[in-house]
């Protein structure tokens, strides 16, 4: 028995944890994310899923593939870009791919894999993506 309680104690010592320590809460969502819309929030996730991988965190065409890209993914936050599409060419893009829309023959098509609702949702999400020109 004494064993097993100075195992415990030594255990707790050793990971930072004893009896009296409280439990950290959960860390709080970025404010960003907290300001979104429920319909943005599930856009981002949609995003975050299929899109970052080449668009990047911030839609800034520098996700992880994107060097391996050529030609490199659009900056989907330049102000430019923001005002010369309309939410039907960006969900014509999302659901017929690049190529079906004069773009990338590198982005796919995303309207079998994707619900209307989510393609909706991501649109909604990249309009949050917009840089401050």
């Amino acid at each position: 028995m004494r064993k097993a309680a100075l195992l415990a104690i030594a255990l707790a010592v050793a990971f930072g944890c004893s009896r009296w320590t409280a439990i950290a809460p959960p860390p709080a969502p970025a404010p960003s994310d907290a300001l979104l819309s429920y319909e943005a929030q599930q856009g981002q996730a949609v995003y975050r899923h299929y899109c970052l991988t080449c668009h990047g965190e911030t839609g800034a065409g520098d996700g992880f593939n994107a060097f391996n890209l050529d030609p490199h993914p659009r900056d989907l936050s330049d102000p430019g870009f923001q005002k010369g599409k309309t939410d039907a060419d960006l969900t014509e893009a999302l659901k017929r791919g690049g190529s079906a829309v004069g773009l990338s023959p590198l982005m796919p098509p995303w309207g079998r894999t994707l619900s209307a609702r989510q393609v909706d949702d991501v649109v909604l999400y990249l309009r949050t993506l917009r840089r401050k020109s």
